[in-house]
């Protein structure tokens, strides 16, 4: 079992950088993939970073250059810092994690995601 709790949501001007993290617990939790979701009022849920167990890095292509994804294993915290917000970036950000054995091949496909937080809002205003 695993468990996931994010926090740092916020609301920030366009332009703006905010840091989400997510504790987790469970020792097998950063063996397999962890990933940031979120989803917009209205919209599906998307992908928006993850990293593999050995750590590789994949970003959706609307956030690429401003989102950066980390985990820090001595903290047991998964981090997105994310800077130049844009008003579209507005959405209820989800930690996720594969849990399992060890896998370095990561994708956006929610369903491949066993655990998940609760969220934390982001707003971001023009």
């Amino acid at each position: 079992q695993a468990q996931l709790v994010e926090s740092g949501g916020g609301s920030v001007q366009a332009g703006g950088s905010l840091r989400l993290s997510c504790a987790y617990s469970g020792y097998t939790v950063n063996r397999g993939c962890m990933a940031w979701f979120r989803q917009a009022p209205g919209k599906g849920r998307e992908g928006v970073a993850n990293i593999g167990g050995y750590g590789s890095l994949h970003y959706a292509d609307s956030v690429k250059g401003r989102f950066t994804i980390f985990r820090d294993d001595a903290k047991n915290t998964l981090v997105l810092q994310m800077n130049n917000l844009k008003p579209e970036d507005t959405a209820m950000y989800y930690c996720a994690a594969e849990g399992g054995n060890w896998n370095n091949l990561c994708g956006f496909a929610s369903q491949g995601y066993k655990y998940w937080g609760q969220g934390t809002q982001v707003t971001v205003s023009s």
